[in-house]
């Protein structure tokens, strides 16, 4: 195997200080890279390539180093950083802020939220802006779902403009596999999914998608985005702004029952399949 050990510096990112630890605590157990493979069902290779920051770890691959080398949640625990550290720098302030609320009010005009999205629907909508590492974007995209699996996960209050469920992002199985998505939230108590359907015509969103955030100790926030950045703020009379604007919205979007059987109708009328059908969903 050649030599690619490289020397880090700890502090420069959450992704150098990850493969400093790793090495480090590899050889502390005496280890070589091959031994700590094939202990994690992985190359050596790719252990080296994590230590020397020029591959971004998985959780998968952090919870068998974790048992390997008996660090007690060590590399788990850090991976979610590592991955955050992976997101558009001007979006990690907010994926922080997301991870930190107990609400979430959200209308979506041309996506699905995405903390909703599937992995294959968000590895389509990734690539459009043609990234270097992509692999890397989705990981730390489908990190930020995990918020809904803690035992107490924010409610989430989400608004979709029916346009988002005609848009065949990824094709007709992806989108197939991602309405039935939508359509498994039905059962869970803090997610409530409306659809703001094409009859409304104009509307009090028209500006386009926007995320409220609320805490429990800390000032209500405003997430936009525009063609190349995000931003956020906790300007009351802006907050005032978008909680009015979300009300209307809620009040001329269907109820979550409706949604759900327009959602259905969707599903079977424009990519042609019942949600009950068992296909096997394509990447």
């Amino acid at each position: 195997m050649p030599n690619i050990r490289r020397d880090l510096d700890p502090g420069a990112s959450p992704l150098d200080y990850y493969g400093f630890e790793l090495r480090r605590r590899r050889e502390a157990a005496g280890l070589k890279l091959g031994q700590l493979g094939d202990c994690i069902f992985c190359t050596g290779s790719l252990v080296g390539q994590v230590e020397c920051a020029k591959k971004v770890p998985t959780r998968d691959f952090s919870e068998r180093v974790d048992a390997a080398l008996g660090t007690d949640g060590f590399f788990s625990g850090l991976v979610g950083l590592v991955l955050r550290s992976q997101l558009p720098h001007w979006f990690q302030a907010y994926a922080e802020m997301e991870a930190r609320a107990a609400y979430i009010s959200t209308f979506q005009c041309q996506l699905v939220y995405g903390l909703l999205q599937t992995e294959e629907y968000a590895r389509a909508v990734l690539a459009t802006g043609r990234p270097d590492r992509l692999d890397d974007l989705v990981a730390a995209r489908m990190e930020r779902q995990r918020i809904l699996k803690r035992e107490q996960p924010p409610l989430g209050l989400v608004i979709l403009d029916e346009a988002v469920l005609h848009r065949p992002v990824g094709g007709q199985e992806v989108m197939r596999k991602q309405l039935r998505r939508l359509l498994d939230f039905q059962d869970e108590r803090w997610v409530r999914l409306q659809v703001l359907p094409f009859g409304v015509g104009e509307h009090a969103s028209l500006d386009g998608s926007f995320n409220l955030l609320r805490f429990d100790d800390d000032p209500d926030l405003i997430y936009t985005e525009d063609l190349i950045s995000g931003h956020m703020t906790a300007n009351p009379e802006t907050i005032r702004e978008a909680a009015r604007r979300y009300a209307s919205l809620q009040a001329a979007a269907l109820s979550v029952e409706d949604s759900a059987a327009l959602i259905t109708r969707v599903l079977e009328d424009r990519y042609g399949q019942h949600p009950g059908t068992d296909q096997r969903a394509v990447a």
